[in-house]
């Protein structure tokens, strides 16, 4: 298998958990969702971008987008109808800081 080639990530979101709040902790079973995901997702599902635009600022393929975004939706989703814990976490990322504009 090849090794996944590192994505660029402009936002990091820092110790993010999303929990029910019907469930208690101990007994609450959890999904992770990687940065590149939840980079895929804020892009696709909150921005609004189309898939080529998200990949030219990964810097990945098309297809990988499809297949990240696709991952990330299902593991929301999961935690959304099973009541899971949505844990940020890990991932083959390299964090970039926004552009600045300059006056």
């Amino acid at each position: 298998m090849r090794p996944k080639k590192t994505r660029l990530v402009r936002c990091e979101p820092g110790e993010r958990c999303f929990r029910p709040r019907s469930a208690p902790v101990k007994k609450l079973e959890g999904v992770s969702v990687t940065l590149d995901e939840f980079e895929a997702l804020r892009l696709a599902d909150f921005k609004g971008y189309e898939q080529d635009k998200i990949a030219g600022m990964m810097k990945v393929h098309r297809s990988t987008v499809s297949r990240i975004l696709s991952s990330a939706r299902q593991k929301v989703a999961d935690a959304l109808v099973n009541l899971k814990a949505i844990k940020i976490e890990g991932g083959c990322c390299q964090i970039k800081s926004p552009k600045t504009k300059r006056k």
